[in-house]
């Protein structure tokens, strides 16, 4: 800034009532400041350049696209799985699904884990939690059989405060379990009388069974409440890879789904008349405005829109209009001969009574179910 010498100022109190003008003292610092202030101004108006502005929120939505994020998809698949003989139909849906896989050993075992590649550079317009949105997803296979001793440790405790057997506590992950087969296991493993399953044994000991679907179905609510812990229930390999196409293909559209979320409203760019009729203070575009609405009834040309509009420039000089019919017939058949501008050598054209009633109606009545369109 401008500087007020300090000599100035006490030569400005001399004098018997007469003030002299202050002087003002410009020192090197201050242009540089103001040659500072002047670049950063130009700084902020390109930054707030439209166009500039449009290329980057296309390019953004460009690798926002789900093809494009299905690319930095990396599914990663524990070697495990590999051994079941079903394995090789999920592996074959892997490889046309289009996202890149690797087979790692993963924790826990028997385990499928979801991250995304974050591009490189990431586009300044898009949020960094987009970016970040489900950056691990991790689907967890269990036997019916180790499903079930989890079951029945969730059941008999009945505490909020248990741990999820399966999954631990500081995973950062969001995790989902999948087991298949287990009703045809449930039913091919019904207990006799003599029969007992203890459930702190690791393998399966014969003694009575206290496991069922109804503790089943229970788990399932406690894993849903407690855990927000979802369990998939399939009956096959071709199931399970079904699900897990489908899944892949959800979590590449994530992120453009909350990237058009996160705007306030994602239809209208800024600082740009996107739709619809503008209208200025001095009541510029109101006839538009009218013309619109015109048209959006059902069979309703530019032409006769234009017809209308000429006949009565606004909604309120249509209305006084009605006002001034002495029957109701009158108001009803008002525009339906409202002749209608058609190319030279075409047969003549008018608004029509159909279009009169409609409009007519719609001005006038109070019956918010009203069916409008007699042919809808």
């Amino acid at each position: 800034m401008a500087k007020l010498g300090p000599g100035r100022v006490r030569g400005s109190c001399r004098g018997r009532g007469q003030r002299r003008p202050p002087t003002w003292e410009i020192s090197d610092s201050d242009t540089e400041g103001a040659a500072d202030a002047e670049s950063d101004l130009g700084a902020s108006a390109r930054a707030r350049d439209p166009a500039e502005e449009r290329r980057a929120t296309a390019e953004a939505l460009r690798l926002l696209r789900p093809e494009q994020a299905l690319r930095r998809l990396v599914l990663r698949v524990d070697p495990v799985i590999l051994e079941d003989s079903g394995a090789d139909i999920l592996m074959e849906a892997l490889g046309s699904l289009g996202c890149e896989y690797h087979i790692e050993p993963q924790h826990p075992a028997r385990s499928l884990r979801w991250s995304r590649v974050k591009p490189e550079p990431c586009p300044n317009s898009v949020p960094p939690e987009v970016w970040a949105a489900g950056e691990e997803e991790l689907l967890l296979l269990l036997e019916p059989e180790e499903f079930l001793q989890g079951v029945f440790q969730l059941t008999q405790i009945c505490d909020p405060t248990c741990s999820v057997p399966w999954i631990s506590p500081e995973s950062p992950t969001c995790s989902h379990l999948a087991v298949i087969g287990l009703e045809t296991y449930l039913w091919s493993h019904q207990p006799n009388a003599q029969e007992m399953w203890h459930p702190e044994s690791p393998r399966v000991t014969r003694a009575k069974a206290v496991v069922g679907w109804p503790e089943v179905e229970e788990a399932l609510m406690l894993l849903q409440l407690w855990a927000n812990l979802d369990v998939l229930l399939v009956a096959s390999w071709q199931e399970l890879s079904q699900h897990v196409c489908a899944f892949t293909k959800a979590l590449a559209q994530r992120p453009y789904k909350q990237f058009q979320e996160s705007r306030t409203f994602s239809f209208c760019t800024a600082g740009h008349w996107m739709a619809g009729q503008r209208v200025v203070r001095d009541g510029t575009g109101l006839r538009g405005v009218w013309w619109r609405q015109i048209r959006q009834f059902n069979r309703v040309s530019p032409a006769v829109a234009d017809a209308v509009v000429t006949a009565f420039p606004s909604p309120r000089l249509l209305q006084q209009a009605y006002l001034a019919c002495s029957t109701e017939q009158e108001r009803l058949t008002l525009l339906a001969d409202l002749p209608v501008k058609v190319d030279e050598g075409a047969r003549p054209r008018r608004v029509g009574p159909d279009l009169s009633r409609r409009v007519y109606l719609f001005l006038t009545s109070t019956n918010p179910d009203l069916l409008l369109d007699l042919s809808s």
